[in-house]
């Protein structure tokens, strides 16, 4: 800690210090909340609460470029927040947790949706 003089008492700097999760858990946590940052990715998130689906059946409902889908899919993949699934030629994707969804819903609800 810093040579500042706080106005917050002993315990709760304790408190924060205890709480405060360290750097490498936050760096997670935005790799996490970037999954929600971009109107494409949440509107694919959206889709696949309802429905394990393949890139093309995703581009097709939601009317977005195939290549589009497969991008989107792949950082959702490398956060974690999808998985794939091969039958054959073709890769079905679905929510890796049921936890994705939910956050979702506690956006909308916060949002007083």
């Amino acid at each position: 800690m810093s040579n500042k003089i706080l106005l917050l008492d002993k315990r709760i700097q304790n408190k924060i210090n205890d709480y405060m999760p360290p750097d490498s858990v936050l760096e997670e946590l935005v790799g996490f909340f970037n999954v929600f940052s971009d109107l494409t990715r949440i509107r694919i998130v959206s889709a696949l609460a309802i429905t394990e689906m393949c890139v093309n059946d995703i581009a097709a409902m939601l009317r977005l470029n195939q290549t589009t889908v497969s991008h989107q899919l792949k950082i959702l993949k490398s956060a974690g927040a999808v998985r794939a699934k091969r039958q054959g030629k073709i890769i079905f994707y679905s929510l890796s947790s049921e936890q994705i969804n939910e956050v979702m819903l506690n956006g909308v609800e916060y949002l007083g949706y």
